[in-house]
């Protein structure tokens, strides 16, 4: 009050988690069901989601609450979801509770889907490298009489597709 320094201003760098002392998490961030927000939101540490957000999502921990309206891309380690998601979820372990309602594809390592949960899309497991990084495992397989496979995907582009390679 009566020093001389003058107190520094916070930073606004725009860097997550610079704010916060090493080791220690900073609590959740919350995103109540007034609440509307158009863009994307990034967090290295948990999110909460009761509102509308029109907008990819990146965060550690992802919990999309009953009262939620998602359209976008999710990416995250852990996604549990209660609420209504239109777009791509890609995370390692997802939960979909009796009362989510999924529109769109969804990349996974792990999957709950509770008794009463609506998706329509999409389910693909993810595989972890040596490195712990997720990756997706696609099958490429040779042309079939179906037009199934790379051939077919050539084929219906109009070009000459390269025979499989054992």
């Amino acid at each position: 009050m009566f020093s001389k320094s003058k107190p520094k201003p916070p930073s606004t760098s725009g860097d997550m988690g610079k704010g916060t002392p090493k080791g220690k998490p900073a609590p959740p961030s919350v995103i109540s069901s007034d609440m509307r927000i158009v863009g994307d939101l990034n967090s290295r540490g948990e999110t909460q989601i009761d509102g509308i957000v029109d907008g990819d999502i990146h965060s550690n921990v992802l919990l999309i609450g009953e009262t939620a309206q998602i359209k976008g891309e999710i990416s995250a380690d852990t996604v549990r979801i209660h609420g209504t998601v239109n777009g791509e979820i890609k995370a390692k372990t997802v939960v979909l509770a009796s009362t989510a309602h999924v529109v769109g594809n969804i990349l996974h390592e792990n999957i709950t889907i509770d008794k009463g949960a609506h998706l329509e899309g999409h389910l693909t497991r993810m595989e972890e490298t040596e490195t712990g990084e997720s990756r997706i495992n696609l099958v490429a397989g040779g042309s079939s009489p179906s037009g199934a496979g790379m051939g077919g995907v050539a084929a219906a582009q109009g070009k000459q597709a390269a025979p499989a390679k054992a």
